[in-house]
Order: C-alpha cells, then structure tokens, then sequence
C-alpha cells in the first residue's frame, strides 16, 4: 500500500473523513469565491457552512486517531497516556455536540440575515454564476454522500454517520439553490421580474429552517452520553447475563452500572457474594471473569469491563 493510498482509503474511518475534510475545503473555497462574485449571500453561507463542517471534521480526525491510538496501544506518547488513563472515548461525544450546535449555531446567524435582506427589498444577484456553482456543487455532495455512505456501511461510524448528514444537508442546500436561481434566470426580463431581488434571501431562509432542526437527535444523543445516561437496552442485556450467573453459582445478588461513551460500552459488574461461600483459587475467578465477558459479549478495544467478586455490598454500592 502507498502512503497516498493509506492517506485516503475509503476502508478506514480515518481515511475517509481526510477526503472529506479535503472535498469540504474545495467546496468552501468555490462557495465564497462565487458568492462574492454574484452578490449571493445564500452562496456565501453555503461556502461558510461548508468551512465549518470542514473544521469539525478535521476536530473529529484528530479525536479519531486519539481513540484509536490508545484502543489500540499504537503511536502514543506515554506522557499522553499516562494523564489519560481512562482513554479517550469521552472526547467523541462532545466533538459530536460540538460540531451539531455550530451548524445549528451557523444556520440561525444565516436565517437572521436572510429576514433582514428581506425587509430591506432583497439583493440583486449574477443568476448565471450562481446557477454554475449550484451545478459543480451538487455533484461533489452527491457524489461525496454516495462515497461516504458506501463505505460506512461496513464501518459503522458515528463520526462518518454524522459527515454523512452534513453532506447531505449541503447537497439538499445547495439543490435548493440551484431550484431558485434557475427560477430567477427564467423571470428575468419578464412582468415577474420584480421578484428576483427576493428569491436569494428568501430561499436561504427557507434552507436555514429546515436545517437548524436536522442536528438535534445527534445533540441530544451526545449530550445522553456525556452525562452517562444509562442505554436501556445494553442495561437489559448486562442484567441478564448477571442475573443467569448469580442463579448459576450461588451468589446472593450483583450491582451493574452500565454506560455508552461514544463508541465504548463501559460496564462495571459487582457480585455479591455469600460469606459461607468455600475459598476459590484466583484463576478460578478469572475464569469466572473470562465466561461472564463472553456472555456480555463485544469484545473489543472499545469495550471497558470490570467485574468485581466481593462479600461486602458497600463496595458495590
């Protein structure tokens, strides 16, 4: 494999979020210079929106190879490990909070401008270039979206998931665009010609409603995560295997504290068990330990358990 190849490999999550963040920038960089040069402000948001979600992704590169690096006990500094000792799965969701309020944050600012240009009369606009840019836009969003939802789906990513939504809200932006100024183009010259200063500030503010509301789910989701809001489900299925292993062995009960941090299961068990019980060798426990993991299931570096066998309930509690 060549270092270009490694830089930008649609199979790994890194490599795919480095040719977005690179897609993105281009995008950005056409997107103001156009904007400038046709005197569309819903062109100008378009190439800001897209220098933010730039941003983020470069933010969620970085968290990335952080969580990936000490997952994997690979290319990280033992000063960074040792003051991070509990890893770094907390960063992802607060990235994904992060870049969701920003673009809500981006979009709200926009809606503001766009009723303000509205009741100062609209703003004229070159229709021809900003119909151009509509045009190269949509197809790098399409075809970044179709790429990145391809090779998601065998890599299951909460970040490649949430760059997924932002292309796709670029391209239904940018779609609705192209859907107005080809409107504007083709009123020019006629009695409706008196509606082409409204069309720019008006379609950016239908865009900036529909799309404020689009990274809710995914901050009320972060924000479930950051304060240890307890899964249901995964809660469920630890109670089980626990409950299955206290009737097997004879302990008196067990405590489970169950948590989703981005994308680790961090699971603490606690059996309790009787006073009268006779003395087991250590690697009796650990073998203990070995078939409750199996049992809990999804062994990997980003599952976090701890099984605890202990006679006295405050160190459960």
């Amino acid at each position: 494999m060549t270092p270009r190849t490694a830089l930008f490999d649609l199979r790994s999550e890194q490599g795919v979020l480095r040719i977005s963040i690179a897609a993105t920038l281009c995008i950005a960089a056409i997107g103001i210079g156009f904007g400038l040069a046709s005197g569309s402000f819903s062109i100008v948001f378009d190439g800001v929106y897209s220098l933010v979600d730039a941003s983020m992704s470069a933010l969620t590169l970085l968290v990335v190879r952080l969580i990936t690096s000490y997952a994997t006990a690979r290319q990280l500094p033992r000063k960074l490990r040792d003051r991070f000792t509990m890893g770094f799965w907390h960063l992802e969701p607060m990235v994904l909070a992060l870049n969701g309020i920003l673009l809500s944050g981006v979009a709200i600012y926009a809606l503001i401008n766009a009723v303000s240009s509205l009741l100062q009369g609209g703003r004229e606009l070159e229709f021809g270039l900003a119909m151009i840019y509509a045009v190269l836009t949509l197809s790098g969003c399409v075809a970044m979206a179709l790429a990145e939802a391809r090779a998601n789906r065998r890599i299951r990513s909460a970040f490649l998931h949430m760059d997924l939504k932002g292309w796709i809200m670029s391209a239904s932006i940018t779609a609705a665009l192209l859907v107005a100024f080809c409107i504007g183009f083709a009123v020019q010259g006629t009695r409706w010609a008196w509606i082409s200063p409204y069309i720019d500030p008006a379609v950016l503010a239908v865009v900036c409603v529909v799309i404020i509301p689009l990274p809710l789910s995914v901050i009320r989701q972060a924000l479930s995560e950051m304060l240890l809001v307890t899964p249901p489900d995964l809660k469920q299925h630890v109670d089980e295997v626990a409950q299955t292993f206290v009737e097997r062995h004879g302990f008196a009960s067990y405590r489970a504290y169950v948590a989703k941090v981005g994308r680790s299961r961090e699971i603490e068990l606690y059996f309790i068990v009787p006073p009268d019980m006779p003395a087991r060798a250590i690697a009796v426990w650990d073998r203990l330990r070995d078939e409750i993991g199996e049992a809990v299931g999804g062994d990997s570096p980003d599952r976090w358990l701890t099984i605890v066998f202990t006679g006295d309930t405050e160190w459960a509690e």
